[in-house]
């Protein structure tokens, strides 16, 4: 019977992150990426992932919290894929799960840093809630982040870029990440 395939499985929170470090230099036979949040499971390529993998094969994260930031939902996955005969393989912890392994320590391991993930989500939104009531106290309409760059900072940009000036050195030059450069020239 074959190995099985070597799947991996990218989650990175906004267009700005960089997805390509998380499994950098390991050999994948196929890797999925979202561009989501972690609060729940809804993801479209994390779905795709699950329905992908087979008896055999090694799902690949980072680590946990990039699959999931709820401990039910971590616990539920690993469970659900390790009974199918799929190994869940987390690099940044140094931890493999698989059907014939039920290494208690592993999954204490796991609990627990599934559960700080899920507090950390927790702080994150009360100080967001925070943040939000307390501008509204003030009087102020709460708008979401201040823009990036102003409509002047716009039109500059768009020039600079007509004339041949990268990506990367617009994106220095005005202090934003190169996906801001993009956005403001409207591509993706």
């Amino acid at each position: 019977m074959s190995k099985g395939q070597r799947i991996g499985y990218v989650r990175v929170s906004t267009a700005d992150q960089n997805a390509e470090r998380q499994l950098d230099g390991l050999a994948l036979d196929k890797v999925f990426t979202d561009k989501a949040s972690g609060k729940d499971t809804k993801r479209p390529q994390l779905q795709g992932a699950l329905e992908y993998v087979r008896e055999g094969d090694t799902l690949i994260i980072h680590s946990m919290d990039r699959l999931a930031r709820n401990t039910e939902d971590l616990l539920r996955m690993a469970r659900e894929l390790t009974s199918r005969g799929v190994s869940v393989e987390f690099v940044k912890e140094r931890l493999t799960f698989s059907g014939n392994s039920d290494d208690p320590m592993s999954h204490l391991m796991m609990t627990m840093l599934g559960g700080f993930a899920q507090f950390e989500r927790a702080l994150i939104r009360e100080r967001q809630r925070e943040g939000i009531a307390l501008a509204k106290a003030k009087g102020n309409v709460y708008k979401g982040r201040k823009p990036s760059l102003t409509k002047t900072q716009i039109i500059e940009l768009r020039q600079r870029a007509a004339k041949g000036e990268s990506k990367a050195e617009l994106a220095a030059s005005f202090g934003v990440a190169r996906q801001t450069i993009y956005n403001a020239l409207g591509r993706p």
